[in-house]
């Protein structure tokens, strides 16, 4: 079976995200899609967010009419590492706060798994810029095929350029992929990436944020089901 991975803050889940999901899922006949939200995001411990529970609980509500989206715990506080793991600076600081790495979540996840499941990380082209900033970034690569959700503005050669520097393309490759549009199938030695078009949709949570602050319907946003939840709880009041 294809399985998918989809990891974030989801603070909140939003449309964008679940549009992102079913084309992956159209796409790669994904059967299951594990949307897990993070406790601790690394490239985010110093911004604040929702609690993991009310995060957890939208993820919850987002995908409740969608049979192959699973939320999941595989993030939970208690899940992540909370020793130091030598590496670069920084990175024993990052685990010694529990943040959560994706490579441990997909170890964990495949785990779990059969030989023959083949597992697919999905994740936004804005987010896959910075991806060889993560943790065992290369490693990741052999670990799981990445769905990367493109927009206009970005192409090949972006994509290609955004991988770890063990991994990338010489310049001399990836020049003819200057014009070409961030789309299709990127088969490189040690990563293999999808591009989806047209998954791009105007919507972040600084926008849901403001909306929320301007008490502005939220549905054009998100779930019927999260905008509610949000209201009830009274999340993102406070800017």
């Amino acid at each position: 079976m294809n399985i998918g991975l989809f990891g974030g803050t989801f603070d909140p889940i939003h449309h964008g995200h679940l549009a992102l999901a079913r084309g992956a899922q159209e796409s790669f006949q994904l059967g299951c899609i594990h949307f897990a939200p993070a406790n601790i995001p690394p490239h985010k411990q110093r911004q604040p967010i929702a609690s993991y529970f009310h995060r957890y609980a939208m993820v919850v509500l987002a995908t409740m009419n969608e049979r192959a989206f699973v939320p999941s715990l595989l993030e939970a506080p208690g899940e992540a590492p909370t020793t130091a793991i030598a590496g670069k600076k920084g990175q024993a600081q990052h685990a010694q706060a529990g943040a959560n790495y994706t490579i441990d979540t997909v170890r964990r996840l495949k785990q779990t798994l059969r030989k023959s499941d083949r597992l697919f990380f999905l994740i936004g082209i804005d987010a896959f810029n910075e991806i060889a900033t993560w943790h065992e970034a290369e490693a990741l690569f052999r670990e799981c095929e990445f769905i990367v959700a493109s927009r206009p503005g970005f192409s090949l050669a972006d994509v290609a350029n955004a991988l770890p520097e063990k991994l990338r393309p010489k310049s001399a490759v990836t020049k003819p992929f200057a014009k070409q549009p961030a789309k299709g199938d990127l088969v490189l030695p040690g990563a293999t990436l999808h591009l989806l078009e047209n998954m791009h949709q105007n919507v972040s949570a600084t926008v849901i944020r403001d909306a929320v602050a301007a008490k502005r319907p939220l549905t054009k946003f998100v779930d019927s089901a999260v905008a509610d939840y949000i209201k009830k709880v009274g999340l993102y009041r406070s800017r």
